[in-house]
């Protein structure tokens, strides 16, 4: 056993996940890819997020984190990601959900800063418009009775949309935020790169509704234009929850976009401070800001997008992760091996050892016929083990050939 906590021993089994990269973490969660082995004997990549102790200790948000669970595990759509599981495993309150290979928006905007690469305007428009398809989807979304399910995402960020490398975008994390309340008194580490994102309602503890999803949209689309965060605040501080609840929204600045005026009319109406006075719903505004990208001819594709990425930001990323893959392989199999061996203890009789001799005090050269390892030995790697497994048959036939001579010889002697 590892004398580290789990959190920082990689790769790791978690109940039927093989947890192998920490891809994140956050105010509420640490995030690990992992992989899974289905029923029938195929395999999957997935996330499992962690839910930190501060709030999976509490029995009733245990309780709404796995009804909002359950709620969410009901939207199936291209741009929503998709929920596998929930329980706990090991004392850790966890969420298990489809991977996705690529960014999430904040990260990938990290990146686009740091190699001086802005986003182009059309694949900002398309994100924010499949982000609008989530959510118009998922606020629409019935349940088995007909009714409306009354599903608000209440967490819309750039840390909640996924960007993959092949140009899919999707959101993810529906009902976290309802589960753990932002009107509780929480640590600076759970709101932070949150309130930048809520509507004034939601920052003034006021009940939320689809229209403060769009408020979040809008706000994500200020920033993609103005390519800085809305609210300013004190540097290296994220913004305040007082700023979200005031809601003072600085003008644009004019880039000389096609049509540009309808584009700032539509991300004006997004962040009135009002619910009234904003898009009655996220397909409202999906339909004017789908409106203006046809006709201003601002147009991009998943496809164009993905290869925008790849040639970006794709191939270390992808180098990197699958390596780490292939690392995660090897312990497996060996995982898998040694409890194999373990499985047959007290059914072999050893031919060397004592019976209370272990399988670790063999050393690492006595798993490596089983392993099936495709690394080369280390420079200068002894086989004393194979050599020493064959002494024993040739002190035999050393044995063998004394006695035939001293037999010859008593014979000879006779005669």
């Amino acid at each position: 056993m590892s004398s580290q906590p789990p959190s920082t021993s990689l790769p790791r089994q978690f109940g039927r996940y093989l947890l192998y990269d920490q891809i994140g973490e956050g105010g509420m969660a640490q995030i690990y890819l992992g992989r899974e082995q289905t029923d029938l004997g195929g395999e999957r990549k997935v996330v499992v997020k962690h839910i930190l102790p501060l709030f999976a200790e509490s029995a009733e948000l245990a309780r709404l984190l796995v009804d909002e669970a359950k709620l969410a595990a009901q939207l199936t759509h291209g741009n929503v990601v998709k929920v596998y599981d929930l329980g706990r495993e090991q004392g850790t309150l966890y969420i298990a959900m489809e991977y996705v290979e690529g960014f999430d928006l904040r990260d990938l905007l990290k990146s686009c800063s740091k190699v001086k690469v802005p986003l182009p305007v059309e694949f900002s428009l398309l994100i924010v418009t499949e982000t609008l398809r989530a959510l118009d989807y998922a606020h629409r979304k019935r349940g088995d009775d007909g009714r409306p399910l009354g599903i608000v995402h209440r967490d819309v960020s750039p840390s909640n949309v996924l960007v993959s490398f092949d140009g899919q975008i999707k959101l993810c994390d529906f009902g976290i935020a309802r589960a753990i309340g932002i009107d509780q008194m929480l640590p600076d580490e759970a709101i932070q790169g949150k309130a930048g994102y809520m509507s004034p309602e939601a920052a003034a503890g006021k009940s939320v509704s689809a229209q403060s999803d769009v408020f979040a949209v809008g706000v994500i689309l200020w920033e993609l234009l103005a390519g800085r965060r809305l609210y300013r605040s004190e540097p290296g501080r994220p913004p305040t929850l007082e700023q979200a609840r005031s809601a003072v929204i600085p003008d644009l600045p004019r880039r000389g976009l096609p049509q540009e005026e309808v584009l700032l009319g539509v991300v004006g109406r997004a962040l009135c401070r009002q619910p009234e006075q904003r898009y009655a719903s996220a397909r409202e505004m999906l339909r004017e800001l789908e409106s203006y990208v046809a006709q201003s001819g601002m147009l991009a594709s998943p496809l164009k997008l993905g290869q925008w990425l790849t040639d970006h930001f794709g191939a270390e990323i992808l180098e990197r992760r699958r390596a780490r893959e292939v690392s995660s392989r090897s312990h497996a199999q060996a995982v898998e091996h040694h409890s194999e061996l373990d499985s047959l203890a007290g059914t072999a009789v050893p031919l060397g050892p004592p019976a209370s001799t272990s399988l670790a005090e063999f050393g690492p050269h006595s798993m490596e016929p089983v392993a099936h390892s495709i690394q080369q030995p280390p420079s200068g790697a002894s086989l004393a083990p194979a050599a020493s497994s064959s002494r024993k048959p040739a002190l035999i036939v050393v044995a063998l050939l004394v006695v035939v001579v001293v037999v010859l010889a008593l014979s000879r002697a006779a005669l």
